[in-house]
């Protein structure tokens, strides 16, 4: 729901900065006065169109922020859509600015944000109905999931008889159904596999192996050389030994020196230790012209078999097993193809059953919603009204919404209906039978054409709505505004010079002000008195009384 909203130089609204609580919220006003703009704030929130003519006059730019609280089941439908990573700690805020000239900008908690990206945080957030397109009960997807949920119809048969077809299909597709390029593919993947076999990679780390096998071959003799140089630099003839022995036995039964004299010991025992390892290295060095050659043609051939196939012996391993994979799927094309059709045929014969069942089910179902809506509609000033629901469609998938708000008129999709008013009336009946909706419903022009008890009705009807939403309506109805938990008094002044907006919460006594001055444009005593009857009657019926 929308806990806070930031209005500045949108229309005549200079600064306007509001907090919305729960339930009902009726925004009131004289005509002019700039009630609509509020609905337009939050249509651009929500991904509505901009347009530089919004924009107050002398200001650069017009910026509307609102801080919205995601529920549970809102916080579900974005989690599976992009715009799910922008929701932090349950909240987001978005931010649009409408500049003069130029293009406008959207921000989602601080992020750079398309329109796009808002009208799709906006379908789980909010639902516009009446002069503004943003209304998801237009799009036919949510009416078909609409009389589901109504119908409490159940789609698990057909989306698993879909789901198996579809994997059925695409597995066919994958074994090639052009036997001419089947052929050419597995002869190269036969020479790739077999390329791969001859190859005999032992593993990832080989070709990093033979890399210092390689160069202690290519320099066998140098090494060798380096090697009993080292051990003549030693003294072949123990002359180093004797030279450390002789010191030792200099320094023997000598205090001063008995620490030095361990540490000589030691040296000599290492030396001996070193001596002794250094000549067994040098022994075992050996010149093999043959193993060098056959070193670098391996290397060699690990360098190929990259070149072709992967930029790492990893790679290469992996695209090996992939290979040949695809190779058994193709060489056993025919008999996995005759398996396939098998299932594939007896997977359209199960989705062809439940189609049918499931095209029953709605056509059943349409009827009902259908009563259902129209006896809401009898109490919102449209008692010959007629709802449709039209099924078509193998499963009953196209659904469309059909509204005749005239006698003698045919229904026609809720999108064609002229009337703002007719049509915002049709959404809050619709969502009076199916309350699966966004957390926050905004009513524009709702009460056109309406009044007496039918305004009682319409009040009534957004109060109930209320108890589960948050629900805003622009009103110019005192009955519809009785009903409203919060009231919003949009108040415009003009110096002479410019004109200005201001948007005021107003308590109790302000409220029977407001109400007085709808009822009667006066505000006289009269009017007061039945301003606070109105208050009393809603009161008393949203308490059930």
């Amino acid at each position: 729901m929308i806990e806070e909203l930031h209005i500045s130089d949108l229309g005549v609204i200079e600064r306007v900065n509001l907090l919305i609580g729960p339930g009902l919220t009726a925004v009131t006003g004289e005509t002019g006065a700039g009630k609509t703009m509020i609905v337009t704030a939050i249509d651009l929130l929500v991904g509505g169109r901009a347009d530089s003519a919004m924009v107050r006059p002398g200001a650069e730019q017009a910026v509307v922020e609102g801080r919205f609280v995601v529920g549970k089941a809102a916080k579900e439908g974005l989690d599976a859509t992009d715009s799910g990573t922008y929701v932090i700690d349950d909240e987001v805020v978005v931010r649009r600015v409408v500049p003069k000239s130029g293009r406008s900008r959207a921000y989602v908690n601080g992020q750079l944000a398309t329109a796009a990206v808002l009208a799709e945080l906006g379908m789980f957030l909010v639902d516009l109905h009446g002069q503004h397109s943003h209304q998801s009960l237009l799009d036919a997807a949510v009416q078909r999931h609409l009389l589901d949920v109504y119908g409490k119809i159940n789609l698990g048969p057909i989306v698993a008889a879909r789901s198996e077809l579809a994997a059925i299909e695409a597995a066919l597709a994958d074994l090639g159904g052009d036997a001419r390029e089947r052929a050419r593919e597995i002869d190269l993947y036969r020479f790739q596999v077999r390329e791969l076999d001859e190859a005999a990679i032992t593993g990832p780390k080989e070709l990093a192996d033979l890399g210092p096998q390689e160069d202690l071959l290519a320099d066998a003799n140098a090494h060798r050389e380096a090697g009993y140089g080292a051990l003549s630099s030693l003294g072949s003839d123990g002359a180093m030994q004797d030279l450390l022995g002789g010191a030792i036995d200099s320094l023997d039964d000598r205090s001063p020196f008995v620490e030095i004299q361990t540490r000589l010991r030691a040296m000599q025992s290492e030396l001996t230790d070193v001596a002794s390892e250094l000549r067994s290295v040098t022994d075992a060095i050996d010149d093999d012209p043959e193993l060098l050659a056959a070193v670098r043609a391996r290397r060699q051939l690990l360098l190929e078999t990259i070149r072709k196939y992967g930029e790492t012996l990893d790679e290469v391993i992996a695209y090996h097993a992939d290979a040949r994979e695809r190779l058994e799927q193709l060489e056993g094309h025919d008999a996995r193809a005759g398996e396939l059709d098998s299932r594939r045929a007896g997977a359209i014969e199960t989705l062809d059953v439940v189609s049918a069942e499931l095209l029953v089910s709605r056509r059943k179902v349409a009827p009902k919603l259908g009563k259902a809506v129209e006896s809401h509609l009898k109490d919102l000033a449209m008692k010959n009204a007629r709802f449709e629901v039209a099924i078509d469609g193998r499963a009953g998938d196209d659904v469309e919404f059909r509204l005749a708000a005239n006698p003698g008129s045919e229904p026609q999709r809720l999108g064609r209906v002229a009337s703002g008013g007719e049509l915002a009336r049709t959404m809050l009946a619709l969502r009076l039978v199916i309350t699966s909706a966004p957390p926050t419903l905004v009513f524009d022009e709702v009460d056109a054409g309406i009044g007496g008890e039918t305004a009682h009705s319409l009040g009534r009807s957004l109060a109930q709505l209320g108890s589960d939403h948050q629900v805003l309506v622009v009103t110019h109805l005192a009955q519809v505004a009785a009903y409203a938990d919060q009231q919003l008094a949009v108040v415009k002044t003009d110096d002479g010079k410019s004109t200005t907006t201001d948007v005021v919460n107003l308590g109790d006594e302000q409220r029977l002000v407001e109400l007085s001055r709808m009822l009667s444009g006066t505000g006289s005593e009269i009017a007061h008195d039945h301003a606070a009857e109105l208050l009393a009657t809603a009161s008393g019926a949203k308490a059930g009384k």
